[in-house]
Parts: structure tokens; C-alpha cells; sequence
């Protein structure tokens, strides 16, 4: 959906705070939650360095709030035992699905093309192609993708990441993707990407541009 929810947003925020398990930097996860469930976000895909800790908990608040679901790609079965075992109890297990792989960006490509909210940790030796795929892959009308820990990217964040930094927690980040929907016509179609910036609120918008193939 791009339509923003501001009930959504703060009941997941609210039902962040009711969890308990509040970690470190409890306002990124409040912060995260918000934005999940204000942006009625239907598949929120985690890509984790490791244990995804307290942070995996604001999607889930989200989606109770949005009736979606959460994928988390880890790296091993055993951060996914650890998991479950600290982390999920009672129904908060059954709005995590579970990923084992070391390729991100191929199940980005393709398998979730459809999510909306997609959040990559930046402690990721490849977090920047994956970022960078997981902006060209948005297939629906709104998403956001974001990464945590962006502090740790230190002098690597001075790459075209099409976003903005927000220092919240350990860094956040941001990047709002809009995808407009074009008349199918035939002869095959290509696209391209255009950034334009609200010159009022310095807001960025990345579009993808579908045109006829007219060889």
C-alpha cells in the first residue's frame, strides 16, 4: 500500500513498548515499528548479520498492526534456534518466517520482490549491493528500505545509496521507494530509474520508468 497509516504507526509503537524486550537502542526499534506499521506494510523482509536482537520484535509489533508477515534471513540454524529459544514466545513466533541462506541478494531478486519494508543490517560485508538491489527490486506502489547499524559503514557511506542518514541508535539508513504504474503496451518494455527532490522539503523520490520497446 502507499497510503500512510498514522493509527497503524503508533499502534505499533505502543505494542513495541508493551514487549518488554527493549535492547539497547529502544527508540530505533520504536522508530522502525512506527514506520512498518504506518506504512501498512504487508512483507517486511530482515536481513541479519547475526542475532537480529530486540529489533526483529518492532517488526512484529508492525505486523499485528498490518496483518502482514516477517521474513528473517539469517545466516546459520543456530542464531535461529537462539532466537526462538530468548527472543519469540507464545503467538509472536508465528509472524516470523525463517531464511537460512549467505546470498541476500538473489532471494532479494528474487523472491521477495514484492516487500515493502525491507531492513538490512549494515554490518553485512555486502550490505551495499544489497541495499542497492533491494531499491531496484521494488515491485509494488511504496517501500522502504533501511539499514541499521549504518555507523559501522564509517567511510563506506559515502556510496550512492539513494537515502538519508539519520543518526538514531547506531545509524539508520533511509530510503522511500515510489514505483509508478505504467500502461502495458506491447512490444516488450524497458525502465529506468529517476530521483527527483522536493525542493521544499528536500525529500527524495526514486522512480522506476517503464517505456515501450519500439526496435
Amino acid at each position: 500500500m502507499d497510503c500512510w497509516s498514522a493509527e497503524n504507526a503508533i499502534n505499533a509503537f505502543l505494542s513495541t513498548l508493551k514487549m518488554g524486550e527493549r535492547g539497547k537502542a529502544p527508540d530505533v526499534i520504536e522508530f522502525l515499528s512506527a514506520m512498518a506499521g504506518g506504512n501498512n506494510s504487508q512483507l517486511m523482509v530482515m536481513a541479519c548479520s547475526g542475532h537480529p536482537g530486540s529489533t526483529l520484535l518492532g517488526l512484529v509489533a508492525a505486523a499485528h498492526q498490518t496483518g502482514g508477515r516477517v521474513v528473517c534471513i539469517l545466516c546459520s540454524q543456530q542464531e535461529m534456534h537462539a532466537i526462538k529459544e530468548t527472543l519469540l514466545l507464545g503467538d509472536t513466533a508465528n509472524f516470523v518466517e525463517f531464511v537460512i541462506s549467505h546470498d541476500i541478494r538473489t532471494l532479494l531478486e528474487s523472491n521477495y520482490k514484492g516487500a515493502d519494508f525491507v531492513l538490512i543490517d549494515c554490518k553485512l560485508k555486502d550490505f551495499q549491493q544489497v541495499f542497492e538491489v533491494a531499491q531496484q527490486g521494488v515491485s509494488v506502489k511504496g517501500a522502504f528500505i533501511v539499514g541499521y547499524n549504518a555507523l559501522h559503514e564509517g567511510p563506506r557511506l559515502s556510496f550512492d545509496h539513494k537515502g538519508y542518514f539519520l543518526p538514531i541508535g547506531e545509524g539508520l539508513l533511509v530510503s522511500k521507494i515510489r514505483v509508478l504504474e505504467g500502461k502495458k503496451t506491447g512490444g516488450g518494455r524497458r525502465s529506468h530509474w529517476v530521483v527527483e527532490v522536493d525542493e521544499c522539503t528536500g525529500e527524495e523520490h526514486v522512480y522506476r520508468v517503464s517505456t515501450s520497446n519500439t526496435n
